[in-house]
């Protein structure tokens, strides 16, 4: 039907003349027919065969004799790379990977297990699938194999074993005889029912269109991938009149239907006749070798003389076709959209498409966000997408937590003595089960302890729990792991359930020093402070010494009374009142000073007589100073501290909180420790019962926190961070943690106290800046009082200076002269008769000046 359309629209002077033979199924009689058309008839091109493994040997004689090899082979290992005269006229299955990977990842599915066909062609798949399955996050946890000519029997006996395996999502990949049977034998082991998902590639989903009643039926809920056949009239006008001629041709078929591969035929041809055409050879010619005496007969085909020419031609070829845009490249057909195809009831119905640019998609041009499908009825006849996976109900999670020996708040393991129950407790397992009961799903598990191969359970190292998970004898493990880089390389961590680090813990214990109480403040804190009660004193003392009888008296007096004045403060003890408004306004702002300054004083103080300050902190210093410093046996502690490059020979471990209280309550010198380095969890719970005693300090190395460690690729993992998630968002996690962490009313700030420093003069600039400027403020104010009430004796009193010192020059002469003759009682009566006689002329004098006669400065004057 190709040659007849192509050459009734194109009148061209060559025409293709097909000859026919059977490859049948096995590669012998395929190579031998290839053979014939070469020898007997001398084609130009072969088309086909079709099977990947028949095509193998073709395509070597082809490239020999330089004949093109058309084949719709999908097999990836069949490359046309490396066969320059085989074309690949159909998509390569490796193709179809990055759309199923596509459709795991939709869902989160986290396992998946394959199921082929035992040829080259089943197996061709597996790696293309199993990296793609892996960049979309999911683990290929099992591929089983399936011989084509298996029994039965044999194909219901793999489907048992699959059936006891937790995951639930199948891909399967093979060729449709063998497809039919399987999902035949699949539904009568009840693996087609609600819970399984089943996935098939393209070489099964291109002919759903065409398989029997009872086939269709078996595979209800399947969901497969295909190429993407645009319609269109051309497509539907020429499926019409291939129905109509295969109808007529083959009335044993039933229900033919023309799929991709016929199509994909019909183009291949219109390809081969157009480049036959532009090479412009009317018979095909093959040259044989001189000088071939007894030659096979692969060597008496001899070699094409138009090959050369025409596979280029083929190999890189454009055009639309029934198929839509059929693009050959480099000798490969480029593929484009895969359609993805749910079997439900006689057929296949269409829920949506993928394609590299656009992802998954409910129609072509994208829309969905990448993540939308239509409406898919799954195996058991339900809409709900199954969760990939099953927990067996005769199986229980097997859930290991450490037997120490030992009593902590974060996990305590007992083993019943009657009924050898395993019983354990502690935050991890409050927070595990309230995790499972969050679940979306019931999920039913069984605690088992484990312990060292002696038996000794002192030593417990945590890597040998991940160990039993890694193989395979825990499902999961329940204790307070810290999550790591390390040990996430052989289990799948949960997010944390708590955020965890590592810290100090010390001692609380009064610092016994002379001078600690001089230590809250530093030494330019003390002399400001001294020199601000100097200032301030005298300052109030400039202010009331003219108008308080209290601030006046000899020069020494006067001095000691602005230190006393200042520093009765202190207690607020000062008997002296103060009369000046300005010297009231200072003083409130000093007591103010005064009072910050003594409080912060106090809380100072008090910190470093209540908490032991080890100066400094850093692990190494302390082991330099001579301090043994404890960890706990097992931990990433010990990792912690060999980092520090301290000195290993410090460190001491042990197992209990007891022991760790007995070995701070010695301290270095006495056999124990001077300080314990844990993770902040353990901290907390042992510093509920012993805030008292011991107090947490230094920094705080940051980890990533505890998680429950399951097998790699375990898909409980993703669920129950979900449900870690929800327990912390409505509470719950809050309410286990006050359980056994208590609520931060310990009086020890929930375990932290941070060793107090010394106070600086950069905590007060603000206070001091307040105070100085409000002292200097009442003195100007003050000096612009007084100066703006006395105006007028700054412009008498010079005047006024002069005459008295005049008076006082004309007395002295006067008195010298007659001081030789006048007695001691004379000389006393002449001083009074001319202080008598000159009073009324000064006062005159500062009557004149507008000087008031009683003012207090002048009564006191003396000459």
């Amino acid at each position: 039907m190709a040659i007849e359309d192509f050459y009734s629209k194109n009148s061209y002077n060559t025409m293709l003349v097909p000859h026919f033979r059977d490859s049948s199924i096995d590669v012998v009689s395929a190579a031998s027919a290839a053979i014939d058309l070469l020898k007997n008839t001398q084609v130009m091109a072969i088309l086909g065969p079709r099977r990947s493994t028949q095509a193998d040997f073709v395509i070597g004689i082809g490239n020999k004799v330089k004949v093109p090899i058309i084949s719709p082979a999908t097999s990836p290992s069949l490359s046309p790379q490396e066969s320059p005269y085989f074309i690949r006229s159909s998509w390569c299955s490796a193709s179809q990977a990055k759309a199923v990977a596509a459709i795991v990842k939709n869902f989160g599915w986290r396992e998946v297990v394959l199921v082929y066909e035992d040829t080259n062609y089943g197996s061709g798949l597996l790696p293309f699938l199993t990296e793609n399955l892996l960049e979309s996050y999911a683990l290929v946890s099992n591929m089983t194999a399936i011989s084509p000519s298996a029994q039965n029997d044999t194909i219901l006996e793999k489907l048992y074993e699959l059936k006891k395996m937790q995951t639930k999502v199948f891909v399967v990949h093979m060729l449709q005889p063998l497809a039919s049977r399987f999902f035949k034998m699949a539904r009568e082991s009840g693996m087609m029912e609600e819970g399984y998902v089943w996935m098939i590639s393209g070489t099964i989903t291109s002919v759903l269109d065409s398989v029997d009643l009872e086939t269709a039926e078996a595979m209800q809920g399947v969901v497969g991938v295909r190429a993407y056949i645009p319609r269109s009239s051309e497509v539907d006008d020429f499926t019409r009149r291939w129905e109509k001629r295969f109808y007529e041709e083959h009335l044993e078929f039933e229900r033919p239907k023309l799929n991709i591969l016929g199509l994909w035929a019909y183009d291949s041809v219109a390809a081969l006749a157009e480049a036959v055409e532009r090479v412009g050879v009317t018979y095909p010619i093959f040259e044989r070798r001189a000088g071939m005496g007894n030659s096979t007969d692969l060597e008496e085909i001899g070699i094409s003389n138009s090959g050369s020419r025409l596979a280029p031609l083929i190999r890189n070829f454009t055009s639309k076709g029934l198929s839509g845009d059929f693009v050959i490249k480099n000798g490969e057909l480029q593929p484009d959209v895969f359609e993805i195809m749910n079997v439900v009831g006689n057929g296949a119905n269409r829920v949506g498409f993928w394609r590299e640019s656009y992802g998954i998609s409910k129609d072509l041009k994208g829309n969905g966000g990448g993540r939308s499908l239509g409406a898919i009825v799954w195996p058991g006849q339900t809409s709900e997408a199954p969760k990939g996976w099953a927990i067996n109900s005769s199986k229980k999670l097997r859930v290991g937590v450490p037997l120490k020996g030992r009593t902590s708040g974060l996990i305590h393991v007992t083993i019943d003595e009657e009924t050898n129950v395993v019983k354990p407790s502690g935050f991890c397992i409050d927070v595990f089960e309230e995790v499972m009961r969050s679940m979306p799903y019931r999920v039913e598990f069984e605690y088992i302890g484990f312990q060292n191969v002696d038996g000794n359970s002192t030593g417990f190292h945590y890597d040998r729990l991940i160990e039993q998970v890694f193989l395979k004898n825990f499902d999961v493990v329940v204790a307070g792991i810290t999550i790591s880089a390390n040990r996430s390389n052989y289990v799948d961590f949960t997010i944390p359930y708590i955020e965890s680090g590592a810290s100090t813990v010390v001692p609380i214990k009064g610092t016994e020093n002379a001078w600690i109480f001089m230590k809250p403040l530093t030494m330019g804190l003390w002399l400001t402070i001294g020199a601000y009660f100097i200032f301030t004193g005298f300052v109030v003392w400039a202010l009331e010494h003219r108008v308080n009888e209290e601030f006046r008296g000899p020069p020494l007096q006067q001095v000691g009374m602005i230190f006393w004045f200042s520093f009765s403060t202190l207690v607020f003890a000062h008997k002296e009142k103060v009369n000046n408004n300005l010297s009231r306004f200072v003083v409130i702002v000093w007591l103010f000073v005064v009072l910050v300054l003594t409080s912060s004083y106090t809380a100072s103080l008090t910190s470093m007589l209540t908490v032991q300050k080890l100066d400094p902190t850093d692990i190494h210093d302390l082991t330099k100073k001579g301090e043994y410093i404890g960890f706990k046996e097992g931990s990433f502690m010990r990792a912690v501290l060999d980092s520090s490059n301290s000195d290993n020979s410090k460190f001491k471990a042990y197992t209990s909180f007891e022991e760790y209280d007995e070995a701070l309550s010695k301290g270095s010198r006495n056999g124990g420790v001077g300080a314990i380095v844990d993770n902040l969890p353990s901290i907390r719970l042992f510093l509920n019962q012993y805030c008292h005693k011991y107090t947490m300090i230094g920094s705080t190395y940051k980890k990533s926190g505890f998680g429950f460690a399951f097998q790699k690729g375990s898909p409980l993992a993703p669920d129950v961070s979900r449900a870690i998630l929800q327990v912390r968002e409505n509470g719950k996690m809050d309410k286990i943690s006050d359980k056994w962490f208590g609520k931060e009313n310990c009086g020890c700030r929930n375990g932290t106290a941070d060793a107090s420093k010394s106070l600086n003069l950069d905590h007060f600039k603000g206070l001091f800046l307040i105070s100085g400027l409000s002292s200097l403020s009442a003195l100007a104010i003050s000096l612009f009082i007084f100066l703006y009430k006395n105006r007028s004796v700054l412009t008498t009193r010079a005047p006024i200076k002069r005459k008295l010192s005049d008076l006082a020059g004309a007395f002295d002469r006067e008195r010298d002269d007659k001081s030789m003759s006048l007695s001691k009682d004379s000389r006393a009566s002449f001083d009074e008769q001319v202080v008598a006689a000159e009073t009324p002329a000064i006062t005159n004098l500062c009557d004149e000046q507008g000087r008031i006669s009683q003012d207090g400065d002048f009564a006191s004057i003396q000459f």
